[in-house]
């Protein structure tokens, strides 16, 4: 269905992320308002509402789709949370961004898509921002446009400063790889088919529970193979490379992001310290993108099989994790609404 006017989003979730889509939704794109945020926490909830025109607080994600004004729904709850809200929007028909991962594994996620493609057509797109960088843009055209030849490897990092309390093994791969498994299945055009994971010695800045950084390698169907090399207690910032190597050339983002500065028998510059610095602009053209179409009546983007093979990757990576063996991903056939 078409959108003529504004559309009017309900957000689920206040946290970080949810609260960073309030304001961008209210501040930075257009076409779009706030319409309702949700949170199982009344007070935050109301003040993530406070000061938006029109903007009603609610602590149920169902109710909140029931009410006047909401036309989509904008999933930035924690992963356990999205298979019910994903459901209830489904079942209302509405449109959803829902922030990655679609659910936390590739069962959950497997009932969503069975959800949607009863419904006879795509209503979710997933929020793989990635997919919305400027750099990632041009080395998937560049790819695409095959001056380069056949893609041949990826050669991926992925560093963070340093892991919260509670951060385990597993979330490396669910948490951080999940992105770059991700790029890779749009990169490539191919599916994730193996993952290995190679453990050197610990750094010293690791906590005890963990062992950072690893190397994870993907086996692709169309014989390609990504290294990520994941290491999340850095120290320095937040750091996300990636070089394609094909047949005739390569090519590699991520190696510098703003102002370079020549001074004092020095140069140099600023590494950013979070995601959220680092791809701003992506979230924004992410978002925008998401209202563009769904006022059009489409749904576009990263889709809900895209959602279920990276949850399918990532259980068949903590398995490789755990184990030490190479581990094949079980996929589903896909469904021809993803064709």
């Amino acid at each position: 269905m078409k959108h003529e006017g504004t559309l009017g989003v309900a957000v689920i979730g206040t946290g970080r992320m949810g609260s960073d889509h309030v304001r961008r939704i209210d501040e930075v794109i257009s076409g779009a308002r706030v319409a309702a945020v949700i949170d199982v926490d009344g007070e935050r909830a109301e003040k993530a509402a406070a000061g938006i025109p029109g903007c009603a607080a609610h602590t149920d994600a169902a109710a909140a789709m029931d009410a006047p004004g909401v036309d989509a729904v904008l999933i930035a709850s924690p992963g356990p949370a999205h298979e019910a809200a994903l459901l209830d929007a489904l079942a209302r028909d509405l449109p959803v961004l829902c922030e990655k991962p679609l659910t936390p594994d590739a069962a959950s996620a497997l009932r969503v898509l069975d959800a949607e493609v009863r419904l006879g057509h795509r209503r979710v797109q997933v929020g793989f921002m990635r997919r919305y960088d400027a750099e990632y843009v041009q080395l998937k055209a560049l790819l695409d446009g095959g001056a380069l030849g056949r893609a041949l490897m990826l050669h991926c990092r992925h560093r963070n400063v340093a892991t919260p309390p509670g951060f385990t093994e597993a979330m490396m791969i669910n948490d951080s790889v999940v992105h770059e498994i991700d790029a890779t299945r749009w990169l490539l055009g191919q599916e994730i088919t193996a993952v290995s994971v190679v453990k050197p010695a610990p750094s010293s800045a690791a906590p005890d529970a963990l062992s950072d950084p690893q190397l994870v390698i993907l086996e692709t169907s169309g014989g390609a193979v990504a290294d990520v090399e994941i290491f999340v207690n850095c120290g320095f910032g937040y750091q996300v490379q990636c070089e394609a190597v094909a047949e005739r050339g390569s090519a590699r983002l991520g190696d510098a992001h703003g102002l370079y500065v020549n001074a004092a028998g020095r140069w140099g510059g600023a590494v950013a310290q979070d995601y959220v610095d680092r791809f701003r602009d992506a979230y924004d053209r992410e978002i925008q993108h998401w209202v563009d179409a769904t006022r059009r009546g489409v749904t576009e983007g990263p889709s809900v099989w895209d959602g279920y093979a990276a949850a399918a990757v990532c259980e068949a990576g903590v398995r490789a994790q755990s184990s030490g063996t190479r581990t094949e991903v079980d996929l589903t056939p896909r469904p021809p609404l993803y064709a």
